[in-house]
């Protein structure tokens, strides 16, 4: 039997890198998916492409930093499939790079809005949600930056992944009772659109897969798998972590 057979899965972040990827292999494990995103083109061929396998799937595109959107997605859930399971909140962003001083306050308000507050507005409509299924899982995309290793021109995204971290403890902890189960991924170098590495020439590319253990950058599909692990059953006694999903980028000193 499918892992995800019949489950509603909340994933933001869907319509490129880890959430598609996610999103794809959530439907072919039977999950009955609402997609978020800001590309509303590609979140409805994604979708289509989901309902051609058999798969089930809604869209809601939108900002994570709108409450409205936090909302309609869980109305979405429950007013389509009947309830919420289990949510991936993925968006983020890296944001303007550059050393702190040089930084904007509307670029940090712009990153912390959306990969720390995005995360928040997810959570505080989600739980009532699996409250009222009884039990279910949160999963937040955290970053290796920020969680065991820093890098320049970095500290503002940094900072943001961090306190996702404490956000998911704090959440395990009040809600654990109840039947939820809140972890993050601490992902390392990826290969997607919002990846700064995607682009980069040859010795940009060599230095960032060298921060690797493995000395490379991760597939979103690989980070896929892992998110799938967390919030299905085979991880029921699993939560308050960080799990690092990153290559060996978190040890890696040369």
């Amino acid at each position: 039997m499918a892992r995800f057979s019949n489950k509603v899965v909340l994933v933001t972040g869907a319509s490129s890198g880890i959430g598609e990827a996610t999103a794809r292999l959530l439907a072919a494990e039977g999950a009955r998916l609402v997609l978020s995103g800001r590309r509303t083109g590609a979140l409805a061929t994604l979708c289509a492409e989901i309902a051609a396998t058999g798969g089930e799937a809604e869209a809601v595109p939108g900002d994570v930093r709108d409450e409205e959107v936090a909302q309609a997605l869980v109305r979405t859930a429950e007013a389509r499939f009947g309830g919420l399971d289990m949510a991936f909140n993925n968006a983020g962003i890296v944001g303007d790079m550059g050393p702190v001083e040089d930084l904007s306050l509307d670029a940090w308000r712009t990153l912390v809005d959306t990969n720390v507050t995005g995360a928040f507005l997810g959570a505080k409509h989600q739980i009532p949600a699996l409250r009222r299924r009884g039990g279910g899982a949160l999963l937040f995309t955290s970053s290796f930056v920020g969680v065991g290793a820093g890098m320049p021109g970095m500290a503002a995204y940094a900072a943001t992944k961090a306190a996702l971290v404490g956000l998911v403890q704090g959440l395990a902890v009040e809600h654990g009772e109840a039947g939820i189960r809140v972890n993050a991924l601490v992902v390392g170098g990826t290969d997607t659109p919002a990846n700064t590495a995607r682009g980069a020439g040859p010795e940009a590319l060599e230095f960032i897969q060298k921060l690797h253990a493995l000395r490379r950058i991760a597939e979103p599909e690989e980070i896929a798998r892992a998110a799938a692990f967390l919030l299905s059953e085979e991880a029921s006694f699993v939560t308050g972590s960080a799990m690092a999903v990153d290559g060996g980028a978190s040890v890696t000193k040369t």
